[in-house]
């Protein structure tokens, strides 16, 4: 696979290496308007070949596959445009800032025949993949209730940056920049941890979301500081399970944590990912009688991008796709509208 990296910031580089890590794996150009940024992307990785212009990458064609790590607001026209020139496409979360826009990269593609995939990159977490397994296997009975949160401190800590002087963190606090806020920047994610350990879709929704003051007057240069930082969610689960999902950038002491607690009528599962590892807790069995809760192996599994490679090599579909993306997108665009109604929504 001959492949583009299509933006070179931050989260790049881990499509990079991770990418350049794979047997038959090259990658062959990256692409950015900002010409002093991708020549130190490209020099960084040994990339030959850097274009201002995703046009101008098309018109060379010497790729079959671009993976797409511009921000938010950029991935639906620069994925059409790559799926009407017959390339395969990995895509950053979210898929698009509506659901209008995910359905129609969905349908292009799909009318495409392309290899299509978005990058929701906790489907590595090994301890999530082991969770789903269980589930499914009927060992902690019918689920009955889902706790979920994304925790998030980079409004509260500098240990990633300061979001008051950085481009790429001030942006995803404005609306008038492209950013849906916590809720559109890692609300996919953890509706899709969920929704995915849990082994069933979502199927009503009510959100409440809040934006709190951060700098007197509410902006910084042209960045109105008016996206929300935190959310909570009731939902219901097809399988008739109770959730509650929340998040938020406030989370004092919580780098980039999730957690996923899993009960059903017979026992329970507990998940958590941080940036000092993952774990996979169950209270299965005789168990559950005396609360005793045990670690459990969750063994390894591939990457999102070495799913992508090996997809395209074979041809066959991977997960989590677009059509995937586009449905979670709905669940987020009609969480926003429960805010303003204050009233549940269905996901029909």
């Amino acid at each position: 696979m001959r492949l583009v990296i299509l933006g070179t910031g931050g989260m790049a580089n881990s499509h990079a290496k991770n990418f350049q890590a794979i047997d038959g794996v090259e990658v062959v150009a990256a692409v950015d308007v900002d010409a002093a940024r991708v020549n130190a992307f490209a020099d960084l990785h040994g990339i030959e070949r850097r274009f201002t212009s995703l046009d101008e990458a098309i018109a060379w064609g010497g790729f079959d596959a671009a993976t797409n790590v511009t921000p938010d607001r950029i991935h639906h026209p620069t994925t059409l445009a790559l799926i009407a020139a017959g390339k395969h496409v990995m895509c950053e979360k979210p898929l698009a800032e509506t659901y209008e826009k995910a359905l129609e990269m969905t349908q292009a593609a799909e009318a495409a025949g392309i290899i299509n995939m978005v990058n929701l990159t906790y489907r590595n977490v090994a301890p999530l993949q082991k969770a789903r397994e269980i589930v499914l296997s009927g060992e902690i009975g019918g689920v009955k209730h889902v706790e979920a949160s994304y925790l998030q401190s980079w409004l509260v800590s500098r240990a990633w940056g300061d979001w008051r002087t950085e481009s790429q963190w001030l942006w995803r606090l404005s609306t008038g920049h492209g950013s849906n806020g916590v809720l559109g920047d890692i609300g996919i994610h953890i509706l899709d941890f969920a929704s995915y350990g849990a082994a069933a879709d979502i199927e009503h929704v009510f959100a409440r979301l809040k934006t709190f003051d951060k700098v007197q007057g509410g902006s910084i240069g042209d960045y109105k500081l008016d996206a929300n930082d935190s959310f909570t969610m009731s939902v219901d689960f097809s399988n008739g399970a109770l959730g509650v999902v929340h998040a938020s950038r406030w989370a004092t002491g919580h780098l980039n944590e999730l957690r996923l607690r899993i009960y059903g009528e017979k026992g329970g599962l507990e998940i958590s990912h941080s940036t000092e590892g993952s774990s996979l807790r169950g209270c299965l069995g005789a168990d559950a009688e005396t609360a005793t809760w045990r670690t459990l192996d969750a063994g390894t599994v591939p990457t999102n991008y070495m799913r992508f490679a090996e997809a395209v090599r074979t041809g066959i579909p991977p997960d989590p796709a677009f059509r995937h993306a586009a449905d979670l997108q709905k669940i987020l665009d009609l969480a926003i509208l429960t805010e303003k109604e204050r009233c549940e929504r269905g996901i029909v």
